[in-house]
C-alpha cells in the first residue's frame, strides 16, 4: 500500500529532473511513511515516484520494481490477492523474479500479455508501467476504483498521481475552477467521474486504464472490465444453494485478503456488513467507535458481535473534541466530498492504527445486494404516485415541508420530510433522487447567475449515463451498477481511501473482489430485497454467524450530528467561510440565498445540514488550495 506519483514529458519539454517527483512524493507521505522509491528514464522523459508502506515482502519489496532488462519499470499502490497464482504461471513460462512482492507480477504480465494483463489482477489498485522499447506509459486503476488515480494532460506533460495535491505540486497544472463541477457536487456531495473541481484535471475511472503513446504525446482511454451480466448457469439455483455459494465465496474473498506480514484487524462497526467479514476473519482484532448522541450510537451492536466472535476489541466513544479535526481533516480534502462520516471514518482509523497496519472493512455490502433505504423509498413512491398531483405536491407536500426536522437522526418526522423531498424529484433518477441534497431550483438560486451560466450540465447526466452504459439488466441490477460505478468509488471509497491513508492505514474491502462481485450480480432479486426486508441473503448468512438481534435491526448507517453541530460547535466556522461579505466578494454563490439557508436552519425551521456543510467543505477547499 502506498502512493504513486509521475510525470510524463514530451519530446519538445524540458528534461525531467528526479527533484520533481520527489517534490511530489512528500505532498503524499502520509501514505507510505516507510520508504521512498524513485525513477528516471535515461531519456529524462518519464519520471515516477511512490511511497511505501510496507506489507508485503518488507525488506525486497522496494519499488520501481523491473523486469530481467530494466526495460519495463513500474510503481504501484495496493494489494494483488491473487499474485502467488499469477506468478508460479509466469514461472512456468520462463520469467525469472527478483523479489518476493505482489508488484513484480505487474512487469511480466505487461511482458506476457500487454495492456489486457491488468484484468487477471484481482486486488485493489493503482497503476503505473514504462515500458522503454515500446515508448509506452501505462496507468490502470483496480476493477471497483478502491484506490484513487488521478491525472492531467497540460499540453506538453501528462501529470498522474494518487493524490490530486501531488499534480498540484508540480506547477504544471493550472488551478482553474470546473463551475458546471461545482454545481454537481453541492448537489451530490462529490464531483461525478471522471471530472474534479478542476478544469483539465481528471479521476480514472474505475475498471480504466490509460496508455500514452511517448513518441505522439497521444493518449486513449478505455474500460477493460465491466460487472457481468447474470447468466442461465444458475438459472435454477435454490434459495440454499445461493446462500451456500455466497456464504462460501465471502469466506475465500476474506481468506485471500488477510495476506500479511504486518498486523492486521477489522473495522467493525455492529452492521451486517462488517460482520459478515469479522466472522470470516478467525482470531480478530476488531475497532469500534461509539457515540454520546444515542440515535447515532451503533456501539453496543458492534460489542455484541465482538463478545460473540471472542475478538480483542478496542473501542472509543467520540467526544466533543471532534469537531476540532476540521483543518487537520480538509488537508485530505483535496478531491473535497461532503460526506459528514469522514469523522468517524478517521477516528476509527486512528484507532486502529494504535495497533495494527492493515485492517479490513465491510464497504460494498450496500452496493451489491440493496442495502439503501433510498430503495424502500423508491417502492415507496409506487404508492405516492397514486395520489392526485395536485394534491400531493400543493397540499401534503408543503404541510410536511412546515414541520420542523428533530434532532434525531432517524426519527419518523425526518425520515418523512426526506421521502417527500425526494419524491418530487426527476424519477428518472430511481433511487439516486434520495441522495441529491441541492436540488435544480435550489442550485439555480444558490449560484450567481454568471456562475449558473457556467453550469450547463444536467444535475442527473451521470445517472442517466452510467443506467444507459449498464444495458440489459433488471430494473435494480441497473441501479445497483449506477450505485457501483458512482456513489460507491466517487465518495464511499473516497471517504475510505482518505481517511485511512491519513494515518497510514491500509483498508481493505473484501466485498469488493472481483469474483465476490461478479457472482452478487447474479444473485436473484428476490434474495436482495425480499418480504424481510433489504439485503436479504446476506442478511440470512449474517444471522447464522453472529446474534441474530444485530442483524434484524434498522439500518443507521456511519454518520455524525452535523446538524446540531452547525448551531453550535461548528457556527463559528460556518459564519466565517460562508460570511456574507466574502461570497459577495467571490461572486460565485448568492450570499442571500446563503443567509437565508443558515438562518433557517439555525431557527430549526429546516435542516440544512447538507448544503451548508458542503458550501463550508467547498470554501475551505478553494482557500486552501488557491483556486
Amino acid at each position: 500500500m502506498c502512493g504513486i506519483v509521475g510525470i510524463a514529458a514530451a519530446a519538445s519539454a524540458p528534461p525531467l529532473d528526479i527533484s520533481q517527483v520527489s517534490a511530489m512524493c512528500d505532498t503524499i507521505l502520509h501514505r507510505g511513511p516507510d520508504e521512498e522509491g524513485l525513477y528516471l528514464d535515461d531519456d529524462r522523459r518519464v519520471a515516477m515516484g511512490m511511497r511505501r508502506l510496507a506489507i508485503i515482502d518488507l525488506a525486497g519489496g522496494q519499488q520501481p520494481i523491473f523486469n530481467e532488462d530494466r526495460s519495463v519499470a513500474t510503481v504501484y499502490n495496493g494489494e494483488i490477492y491473487n499474485y502467488r497464482e499469477l506468478r508460479t504461471e509466469l514461472e512456468a513460462k520462463g520469467h525469472t523474479f527478483r523479489t518476493n512482492s505482489d508488484t513484480e507480477v505487474i512487469v511480466h504480465l505487461w511482458e506476457e500479455h500487454g495492456p489486457d494483463f491488468v484484468d487477471r489482477l484481482n486486488g485493489m489498485f493503482a497503476i503505473a508501467l514504462h515500458d522503454l522499447r515500446a515508448g509506452k506509459l501505462f496507468l490502470a486503476r483496480d476493477h471497483l476504483g478502491i484506490k484513487p488515480l488521478y491525472w492531467s494532460a497540460t499540453g506538453k506533460h501528462l501529470v498522474f498521481g494518487s493524490e490530486i495535491k501531488a499534480l498540484l505540486e508540480t506547477g504544471l497544472v493550472e488551478r482553474q475552477l470546473d463551475v458546471d463541477s461545482v454545481r454537481q457536487y453541492l448537489s451530490w456531495e462529490y464531483v461525478p467521474a471522471p471530472r474534479t473541481l478542476l478544469q483539465g484535471v481528471y479521476k480514472l475511472e474505475a475498471a480504466q486504464c490509460l496508455l500514452l503513446d511517448l513518441s505522439t504525446g497521444e493518449h486513449e482511454l478505455r474500460q477493460y472490465w465491466n460487472v457481468p451480466h447474470a447468466d442461465d448457469s444458475t438459472a435454477t439455483w435454490s434459495d440454499a444453494q445461493w446462500q451456500e455459494a455466497v456464504a462460501e465465496q465471502l469466506d475465500v474473498s476474506v481468506r485471500a485478503q488477510l495476506m500479511s506480514e504486518v498486523p492486521l484487524g477489522g473495522l467493525l462497526s455492529g452492521g451486517v456488513d462488517s460482520s459478515l467479514v469479522a466472522s470470516a476473519m478467525g482470531p480478530l482484532k476488531a475497532f469500534s467507535i461509539g457515540f454520546n448522541e444515542a440515535s447515532y450510537n451503533e456501539l453496543p451492536w458492534a460489542q455484541k458481535v465482538g463478545a460473540h466472535l471472542g475478538a480483542e476489541h478496542h473501542v472509543k466513544i467520540i467526544d466533543s473534541s471532534v469537531p476540532a479535526l476540521f483543518d487537520r481533516l480538509m488537508h485530505f480534502m483535496d478531491d473535497p466530498i461532503a460526506d459528514f462520516s469522514i469523522f468517524p471514518t478517521f477516528l476509527v482509523s486512528e484507532l486502529a492504527r494504535e495497533h495494527v497496519t492493515v485492517a479490513l472493512t465491510g464497504d460494498g455490502g450496500d452496493e451489491l445486494f440493496a442495502g439503501y433505504e433510498t430503495f424502500l423509498a423508491q417502492r415507496a413512491a409506487r404508492t405516492w404516485n397514486l395520489i392526485p398531483a395536485a394534491l400531493r405536491n400543493k397540499v401534503i407536500a408543503p404541510i410536511v415541508d412546515a414541520i420542523p426536522p428533530t434532532e434525531a437522526k432517524k426519527s419518523t418526522v425526518n425520515k418523512v420530510k426526506r421521502f417527500v423531498e425526494g419524491a418530487q424529484l426527476d424519477p428518472e433518477l430511481s433511487h439516486a433522487r434520495w441522495r441529491i441534497f441541492v436540488t435544480e431550483a435550489q442550485s439555480a438560486a444558490l449560484l450567481t447567475p454568471e456562475a449558473l451560466g457556467r453550469a450547463p450540465t444536467d444535475l442527473g447526466a451521470h445517472i442517466r449515463d452510467l443506467t444507459r452504459r449498464a444495458g440489459d439488466r433488471s430494473d435494480l441490477d441497473r441501479q445497483l451498477y449506477v450505485d457501483l460505478r458512482s456513489y460507491l468509488p466517487d465518495n464511499c471509497l473516497t471517504k475510505v481511501d482518505r481517511m485511512s491513508m491519513a494515518v497510514s492505514l491500509e483498508a481493505r474491502v473484501p466485498l469488493l473482489d472481483k469474483d465476490f462481485v461478479s457472482l452478487a450480480y447474479r444473485v436473484p432479486e428476490h434474495l436482495k430485497i425480499g418480504p424481510d426486508g433489504l439485503k436479504t441473503l446476506l442478511k440470512r448468512i449474517a444471522a447464522e454467524r453472529v446474534p441474530r438481534e444485530c442483524i434484524y435491526r434498522q439500518k443507521q448507517g456511519f454518520s455524525m450530528p452535523m446538524k446540531t453541530w452547525l448551531k453550535n460547535e461548528y457556527r463559528a466556522r460556518m459564519e466565517e467561510l460562508l460570511s456574507k461579505r466574502r461570497l459577495t466578494a467571490e461572486g460565485l454563490f448568492n450570499a442571500n440565498f446563503v443567509e437565508k439557508l443558515k438562518s433557517e436552519h439555525l431557527a430549526n425551521r429546516a435542516n440544512h445540514s447538507h448544503a451548508l456543510w458542503a458550501l463550508m467543505v467547498f470554501q475551505d477547499w478553494r482557500e486552501r488550495w488557491s483556486v
